[in-house]
């Protein structure tokens, strides 16, 4: 599928494709109830005090979309390192690569107070403020996938759903907002003054079902703002139904942040003639004062029906939720269960409500953490995993009768969760989707390059742009590593996963969204190796042609036929991994190190009168002969033989070339329990600790960092991460805890009691890497170390030597799905104008977490 392969072309056509694609998608109408939530026009929380109605606006290449570590961007490189930047109408802020001049230009909003057009693709809106007084307000904007506000970052609401309000104190004088556009070319703006420094606001909440059957405690969550200078402390919130309540202590809230707070609601008696219910919401101050109140109406159900459940996720202690069709006959143990994965900017309700209810299973939809969320990836698989997890709990099905389906976007995480974990599974069913999230979007680039040369200029490339696009590009090892930590996403190079399931490819023959030829290359692949599959067109299809897009009977009669098998029968299994801690075991055999970190490694496995193993960049296999029958005294490891002593959970690992059984290696050690890349910090119940021990610049810097990190999270993920000043961090109030340290060695007094015995050291000028030692205040980076008192906890770290490193590691792409981050990466202050080219180190530690023993690139 991936012919084209140039890195300069692939980039720069997603650029101009991308918004036709999404333009498309949203035309496509009606995918799963396209879950159309109303953009959110009503003010509960303040009164506005100013409309932007005129702005300057700039557009400028963005070569990279959030599809890069380190995008460039050079427009929030001005502004972060030099925030008293003031623009004016036709300044020139540079000139293109055709020489052509990329101007400030004014523009104003439409009847809706909204700035729109096609101009903004790609763009940026410049606004300021002159406020008389220092004052305190509410920022709402939407549209934007970013905001840098007098210097400091803030997320977006990318979704322009009018969920963004960001309390901050305007400076007297001029306030510079900056504003980077979103999925859509249009952009609104205005200043509220909030009603109470601390209050609820209903958008964005998340809710249970009250089931009529289950007389139970539910979880539920709303948002929080503290529009003050002070922290919220020990607050609760009391929720009432009908004659009952239930008190919730919430987490401290930081300054000037909206935090999405998780709250019991007390079970009660229902009346069954209601379709709805209110729950009223108190918030109360610790000396009982009520400092606000909300009232949430939720949909009362029969667990028998369609309806959503609610749960709290591991990963930060946020509540999800999930959909259910069940089962027609109830709550049958024994049942199969269904996970059915949802496409973009579906909700999980959506998906769910899709299917009819079958007469041998339930179906369960997670929700990707947001309609959008990772496209299944990152948080977005963990999300799967835990419902996963949750329903089979609940439903207690039969554990060979598990199967995979979705659409679109979910169409790619059936075929990504599938070859991920592909022992859970009996069948999968992708529809109208793609398997890899990448080359998806490079599929878009090859259609253009297909094109006609008139064709191409319809798309306003000319031949010069072309020639441009086309140079071939050599990228450095440093940006092959970077792109290497991305092995686990690479779905076709697990392609041989399938094998261990019976595999329905639905697609329709009109698919403008995910193209058919996609599916129809899948269909080839498959066909060269796999004997259990089957490929269906939906004649005249388009993306999304009515409920039997997803809820298409073959799909479910071939599932019938398909079981997950039990040990004793498995005679041949093939698996292969990116990483260990993504995903380390079939059945009997797991992997738990590899020779070379990231690259794919794998085992093939058969049994017929010799119990024979075949790895290739593996150095610790693990294989439980417990779970198999009869006598085993050896086996063919690599060629070579090996006596085993005894029936039990056995490790073999390659040293010097030499496989030898060895004892259950030690926690300490890499391992599925916790094997690195960056992004494995973001889990774990984490929580951020920033720096209050260095200059008022540095203090400031890394608390908006860690609160900028917490609020993406929670935009992008549903999420909900504790932040903590390291004066307050201990042990022992955070055990087991992932934790992200934002600062360094000498303006963080949380660093030794996380970081003293880490191989990489940072202080004010200057960091140790090992033996070598770099100096400068111009260095920023990210890495990721275990716990030291912790079998399970990893420790990431957000640092920089000095102020122009703090700003350099600004960005926090790391919380954004397609993005890949090894162990450590170095870098300076131009990553923001050089992008990737600019890191100067990365890699992955060794398996016992050293330098020495690992793989490191350095420019």
């Amino acid at each position: 599928m991936a012919k084209f392969n140039k890195k300069s072309a692939a980039i720069f056509v997603m650029l101009l494709v991308l918004p036709f694609v999404l333009i498309g998608q949203q035309r496509t109408g009606n995918i799963v109830e396209y879950f159309g939530k109303e953009k959110v026009e009503d003010i509960h929380e303040g009164k506005v005090i100013h409309v932007f109605n005129k702005a300057l606006a700039l557009t400028i290449p963005s070569f990279g979309f959030e599809s890069s570590s380190f995008p460039v961007d050079p427009v929030f490189d001005k502004f972060l390192m030099e925030p008293s930047t003031q623009v004016r109408e036709g300044e020139v802020f540079d000139i293109d690569f055709f020489g052509r001049e990329l101007k400030w230009n004014a523009i104003k909003v439409d009847s809706t107070n909204s700035f729109s057009g096609r101009d903004l693709r790609s763009g940026y809106v410049y606004l300021n403020y002159n406020s008389g007084s220092e004052k305190t307000v509410l920022f709402e904007a939407s549209g934007h996938s970013l905001v840098s506000i007098n210097g400091y970052p803030y997320e977006g609401d990318h979704y322009d759903f009018g969920w963004n309000l960001i309390p901050l104190k305007l400076k007297k004088g001029i306030n510079i907002f900056v504003l980077k556009v979103g999925r859509f070319p249009r952009i609104r703006a205005r200043l509220l003054e909030p009603k109470a420094e601390v209050q609820f606001t209903t958008r964005d909440v998340t809710v249970p079902d009250l089931l009529l059957e289950e007389d139970m405690e539910y979880k539920a969550a709303i948002r929080v703002i503290n529009a003050s200078d002070k922290w919220v402390r020990k607050y609760a919130i009391v929720a009432k139904v009908n004659d009952r309540e239930l008190t919730t202590e919430i987490n401290d809230i930081p300054p000037f942040t909206v935090y999405k707070i998780p709250f019991s609601v007390p079970s009660s008696t229902l009346d069954t003639s209601m379709a709805k219910v209110n729950v009223d919401l108190g918030l109360i101050h610790s000396n009982g004062q009520q400092v606000s109140t909300e009232t949430l109406s939720l949909n009362m159900k029969s667990k028998n029906k369609h309806h959503k459940r609610t749960f709290i996720s591991d990963i930060d202690k946020s509540v999800q939720y999930y959909s259910v069709a069940p089962d027609k006959n109830g709550y049958t143990e024994g049942a199969a269960l269904f996970l059915s994965v949802h496409g973009a900017s579906v909700e999980a309700v959506n998906q769910a409500n899709a299917y009819k209810q079958k007469d041998w299973g339930n179906l369960v939809a997670p929700t990707n953490r947001r309609p959008y969320g990772f496209a299944w990836e990152d948080w977005g698989r963990l999300d799967a995993l835990e419902v996963l997890a949750d329903s089979k709990r609940l439903f207690k099905p039969d554990n060979s009768k598990i199967y995979l389906t979705g659409h679109s976007m979910g169409g790619h995480g059936t075929w990504y969760l599938g070859a991920t974990y592909p022992d859970r599974f009996a069948a999968i069913a992708p529809c109208a989707g793609y398997p890899d999230l990448l080359l998806y979007r490079g599929s878009r680039s090859e259609r253009l390059l297909e094109m006609s040369e008139e064709q191409r200029a319809n798309y306003g490339i000319t031949p010069k742009m072309f020639e441009r696009m086309t140079a071939e590009y050599v990228p450095t090892a440093v940006e092959n590593i970077v792109e290497r930590a991305g092995t686990p996403s690479r779905t076709l190079k697990l392609i041989r996963n399938y094998l261990h399931h019976g595999v329905y490819v639905l697609h329709g023959e009109k698919d403008n969204v995910v193209p058919t030829f996609i599916a129809r290359d899948m269909r080839e692949r498959l066909g060269q190796f796999h004997p259990d599959f089957t490929y269906y067109e939906y004649p005249g299809g388009t993306h999304w042609y009515g409920d039997h897009s997803v809820d298409w009977e073959p799909i479910f009669n071939l599932f019938k036929q398909r079981t997950i098998p039990e040990a004793k029968d498995i005679k041949k299994l093939e698996f292969s991994t990116g990483s260990p801690g993504v995903s380390a075991s079939s059945h009997f055999i797991g992997i738990h190190q590899q020779q070379i970190p990231f690259e794919v490694s794998s085992f093939d496995f058969s049994w017929d009168t010799i119990f024979k193993v075949q790895t290739k960049n593996v150095s610790l296999l693990e294989i439980d002969f417990t779970q198999l029958p009869g006598d085993i005294n050896s086996i063919e490891l690599n060629g070579k033989e090996i006596a085993i002593p005894s029936k039990d959970n056995t490790f073999f690992k390659e040293m010097d070339g030499v496989w030898k059984i060895v004892a259950k290696p030690s926690l300490e050690e890499k391992g599925p329990h916790r094997n690195g890349g960056f992004k494995d910090a973001f889990r774990n119940n984490v929580v951020f600790v920033y720096a209050t021990k260095g200059s008022q610049a540095e203090n400031d810097w890394y608390y908006n960092k860690a609160r900028f990190d917490a609020d993406t999270f929670w935009y992008k993920a549903n999420g909900n991460i504790e932040l903590v000043a390291d004066t307050d961090f201990s042990l022992r109030d955070y055990p087991n805890q992932n934790v992200v340290v934002y600062g360094n060695k000498n303006n963080n007094a949380a660093w030794d009691k996380l970081l003293k015995d880490s191989p990489v050291q940072v202080f004010n000028n200057k960091l140790n890497f090992g033996s070598r030692s770099i100096s400068g205040n111009n260095w920023g980076m990210y890495f990721i170390v275990p716990r030291a008192d912790s079998d399970v906890a990893s420790v990431g770290v957000v640092t920089a030597t000095g102020l122009l490193g703090m700003k350099a590691a600004y960005a926090n792409h790391y919380l954004v799905n397609g993005t890949t981050f090894p162990d450590l990466m170095l870098f300076d202050e131009t990553v923001l104008a050089q992008g990737t080219s600019a890191v100067k180190c990365a890699g992955f530690f060794g398996n016992d977490w050293s330098i020495e023993n690992g793989d490191f690139e350095w420019k």
